[in-house]
């Protein structure tokens, strides 16, 4: 009677942006170990279902879609707890909705798989693609997976949040001014991508995270983006991520470096300079995604 979900978020994504040929838009997730949870209480003697916090109103509409659609009639209480960011670039809906999902489905016994968790969330908004374990490639406008490109090497990411935020459904909406020049760009980066991921080549991995970083700067420019670069290259970090459609920018580095520690504290230091604050942040192991806890970071 009562079933819980869990769902991870991501530190914006490695790249973000159209495909050759069918000019689809996608992107590449970079889960960390920061997360959504929900838990939903059957209760028999009520036909309603309401949701903790009251906003939590797209988690609402995923709730009594999975019920209706396995034939329940009865009620219940959704409680939605998280530790991502709204508006930054966290995938902090996303994570709701499929955390959501699956406490829902765990309640009444039919935990739906991961395509079914996309028919679920396609008709509320664009999602990311974290109802997947480790990275991937996600039509997020279709909501819709492209590829699994497995587990990420273990990175840090030094971030710096520029403020505000962005409504996701709205920059969704914006046309995207991609040529086809770029688009063989994007093509190119994500093939590079799929094989640096692969080979645990963290190099090639920061490389495609900056270009794509770059590019997307026409779309939702990242004021530090020069001074964050710089800083990367100062401490000798594998290149810039960024949260593409939020306010996040963060510098990658590769926990297996001899000099990662000296490397985390200039990092940090450097990036507190800069905007009065400094994040950190881990990419998501393989081990993390076994033991899915619910972890703060």
């Amino acid at each position: 009677m009562i079933g819980t979900g869990v769902a991870y978020g991501t530190f914006g994504e490695l790249m973000q942006g159209q495909l050759a040929g069918g000019g689809q838009d996608f992107l590449v997730t970079l889960p960390i170990p920061r997360s959504s949870r929900a838990t939903f209480r059957l209760d028999p003697k009520s036909a309603q279902v309401t949701v903790v916090p009251g906003h939590k109103s797209k988690s609402l509409r995923v709730a009594r879609a999975l019920l209706e659609e396995h034939g329940v009639r009865t009620g219940g209480v959704l409680t939605v707890q998280s530790d991502l960011p709204e508006g930054k670039g966290f995938s902090s809906s996303s994570a709701d909705l499929v955390a959501t999902a699956r406490a829902v489905g765990e309640a009444i016994g039919a935990v739906p798989q991961a395509a079914e968790i996309e028919s679920l969330l396609r008709p509320i908004e664009p999602t990311d693609g974290v109802m997947y374990d480790g990275a991937v490639a996600f039509l997020h406008r279709e909501v819709r997976l492209l590829t699994r490109l497995g587990h990420l090497p273990p990175l840090t990411i030094v971030s710096v949040d520029e403020g505000g935020s962005v409504d996701t459904i709205a920059f969704n909406r914006r046309p995207k001014p991609f040529s086809d020049d770029d688009r063989k760009e994007y093509a190119r980066l994500l093939d590079m991508l799929v094989v640096a991921v692969a080979a645990g080549d963290v190099a090639d991995i920061g490389h495609v995270a900056t270009q794509s970083a770059i590019l997307n700067q026409r779309l939702n420019p990242k004021t530090t983006m020069r001074s964050m670069r710089q800083i990367c290259e100062e401490v000798g970090g594998l290149g810039v991520a960024v949260a593409h459609s939020g306010t996040a920018i963060g510098l990658l580095l590769d926990i297996a470096d001899p000099r990662y520690r000296d490397r985390l504290g200039r990092a940090e230091r450097a990036c507190a300079r800069l905007a009065g604050h400094a994040h950190v942040d881990h990419s998501l192991t393989a081990d993390a995604e076994e033991v899915r806890c619910f972890t703060t970071t």
